[in-house]
């Protein structure tokens, strides 16, 4: 979510993690395996357990508002809670956003010289050569199916049944517990599939003032997420993933790249 603090003499990056939340981009939620179906947990009244972890719908970008003097805070939380406002790109929806979250963390990353500018480049490279149709929105493997239908009396009601398939994918990291899961639906609003990427881990990842195994959430409390050297791969990882998942993605993750790299070139 929000950073908290760069440390830059310990070289870490600090990200607060809302407890509390049970909607959102950021939920604390409750499963047995990274391939079960998680539930909501209702931190405040439950206490944390070995079976609970952090599903967070992570971003890469954030909105700027045309009137920085007068803008609708509640409308553009993200862009408020970015540390980057003035390090911009014009995305693929032709709106200028400012890096937050996932392309936040990489920019700190390599003025932490945690990330190179050779790694960074070589990423570029490799996502300016890939081919369109092995993204993944329309990749074969990850297209949604839907069954012929069958005829169904239900409580003398005459019904055509189809089942609906979606898919998910699961890419686990080195640590087997940290996970990125992309989720596939139809757009909202136009005509399409659209992939979601989530970052998954357990609680257990988090460091609070008090253990969290056994005890309720307080009101409103947070919890930190640290991203150090040993697990910065993970972001570098995600950025890949987050290329992939789409042709606006893709260009949107070049742009971050030539960004971050003038930046520091």
């Amino acid at each position: 979510m929000y950073i908290k603090k760069i440390d830059r003499e310990k070289k870490e990056i600090i990200v607060a993690i809302p407890l509390t939340t049970t909607s959102g981009k950021i939920r604390v939620k409750e499963r047995n395996n990274i391939y079960g179906y998680g539930i909501p947990f209702a931190s405040r009244t439950k206490p944390f357990n070995q079976k609970n972890y952090i599903e967070w719908q992570i971003g890469y970008d954030a909105e700027k508002p045309n009137n920085l003097d007068n803008y609708n805070e509640s409308n553009f939380k993200s862009y408020k809670n970015t540390t980057l406002k003035n390090v911009n790109f014009i995305a693929y929806n032709k709106k200028t956003k400012a890096l937050y979250e996932l392309s936040e963390y990489l920019y700190y990353l390599v003025e932490l010289k945690i990330v190179k500018l050779s790694e960074l480049k070589h990423l570029k490279t490799i996502i300016e050569n890939l081919n369109n149709n092995n993204l993944i929105d329309k990749h074969p493997h990850c297209a949604i199916k839907r069954t012929h239908p069958t005829n169904e009396i239900i409580n003398e009601v005459d019904f055509e049944i189809l089942k609906v398939e979606y898919p998910q994918l699961i890419h686990k990291f080195k640590k087997y517990e940290i996970i990125t899961e992309i989720t596939i639906r139809e757009k909202q609003k136009a005509v399409g599939v659209q992939p979601m990427l989530y970052f998954c881990f357990p609680i257990t990842e988090l460091v609070s003032q008090t253990p969290l195994i056994g005890r309720c959430a307080e009101k409103k409390e947070f919890a930190y997420f640290k991203i150090t050297k040993e697990n910065s791969f993970i972001i570098l990882e995600m950025v890949k993933i987050f290329w992939m998942l789409s042709y606006s993605h893709q260009y949107d993750t070049i742009q971050i790249l030539n960004l971050i790299t003038k930046k520091f070139a």
